[in-house]
């Protein structure tokens, strides 16, 4: 442990795979104690029991304000303070040009990447009122580019930066600092299992590197924000993205 967030308490959405989960581990790593808050309860529980009492374990539909806001209340009230926050949760949806895809399809997106942000942040900036505090946005590339058959995506990570600037913002003078991140495509077991050997290799050319990132080097990033090393840090956004966006 590096005691860097020693005495913190920290919420994930989103944590209980993937990035969220490296997040998560990342954070107990440096010293926090960490809410994983995802849909899917097993996942969720599953971390918090191999990290152990660092953790505790919650499930949360981030599309829902009444939810997203009784749980926000219920890590306050356990952990005794919010000081971190990553939001994390998100999902993509089938390929389908704009003129193939299907309202429902779309208004799902929306609200668990866009709607679920801004939740999310309503709540944790006002547990962080008092004391301060920093939170991160998980965004993407997408957020700066498109990718045809994905508009409802796209749309949802553009809106991550809007929302994260205006929060930073509207609390900078509070002590909150609010940022994002915007990984590349990140070699994750549900990516992996989705793609064919072609595919996989071919996505992993679209990046300077000549690979895929992983959820560790997201996961570095994340804290680096949320930690006083990026004390002046306020509204922007930070790629992780092997060079893809700067092709």
């Amino acid at each position: 442990m590096t005691g860097r967030f020693d005495g913190k308490n920290a919420l994930v959405t989103g944590g209980g795979s993937g990035i969220g989960a490296a997040v998560v581990r990342r954070l107990v790593h440096d010293g926090a104690r960490v809410a994983i808050l995802d849909l899917d309860e097993a996942s969720a529980l599953a971390l918090s029991n191999e990290l152990g009492d660092a953790t505790t374990a919650k499930v949360v539909d981030v599309a829902r304000p009444d939810v997203v806001a009784q749980v926000v209340d219920e890590v306050v009230s356990e952990l005794g303070s919010l000081d971190l926050a990553v939001n994390n949760a998100g999902i993509s949806s089938r390929k389908a040009t704009m003129v193939d895809l299907e309202v429902p399809e779309w208004d799902r997106i929306i609200d668990v990447n866009q709607n679920g942000i801004f939740f999310c942040l309503k709540h944790e900036m006002t547990a962080m009122a008092e004391s301060g505090g920093a939170i991160v946005n998980m965004a993407s590339v997408m957020a700066s580019v498109a990718w045809a058959g994905a508009a409802a995506y796209v749309a949802s990570k553009h809106a991550v930066i809007g929302l994260t600037r205006t929060a930073a913002l509207e609390v900078a003078d509070r002590g909150i600092r609010v940022n994002a991140v915007a990984p590349g495509f990140i070699d994750t077991d549900l990516l992996r299992s989705s793609l064919s050997t072609q595919e996989y290799e071919s996505l992993a050319a679209l990046h300077p590197v000549g690979r895929l990132g992983k959820a560790e080097e997201v996961a570095d990033l994340v804290a680096f924000l949320l930690s006083d090393e990026a004390a002046f840090i306020h509204g922007s956004c930070h790629a992780v993205d092997g060079g893809y966006t700067a092709r």
